[in-house]
Order: C-alpha cells, then structure tokens, then sequence
C-alpha cells in the first residue's frame, strides 16, 4: 500500500501543468473516498454484481 504522499506525488505527476487547484483538490477528494469504499469493503463486506443485477431486475418488473 502506498503512502499518502507517493500516492499525491504520483497524482502530481500525471496532471497537467495547467491543473487549477481545484482540479487537485477533486483528484484527491476521489481518491480518498475510493479508498473509503474499498475498506468498507474490506471490513463490511459487499453485494456481488450478478446480485444486484438479480434486484435491478426485480425493481424494473414492480
């Protein structure tokens, strides 16, 4: 697992000059909560696909 500032360094490096520090700060607020939800994951578990793709289909014939 990367730290928080090689993750924000390697960020930083793929943006573009031009990047405002808005664009920065939205990069950032992204991956912090992809990081959130990958560790909900981890400690709370999740739905498989082909179960919600089960409801979806359910919630579309009601």
């Amino acid at each position: 697992m990367q730290t928080a500032v090689s993750e924000v360094k390697e960020l930083l490096n793929r943006l573009s000059e031009e990047s405002s520090f808005e664009d920065i700060q939205y990069h950032l607020y992204v991956i912090a909560k992809i990081q959130q939800g990958l560790a909900r994951v981890e400690t709370e578990g999740a739905i498989p696909h082909a179960e919600v793709e089960k409801q979806f289909e359910r919630w579309q014939a009601d």
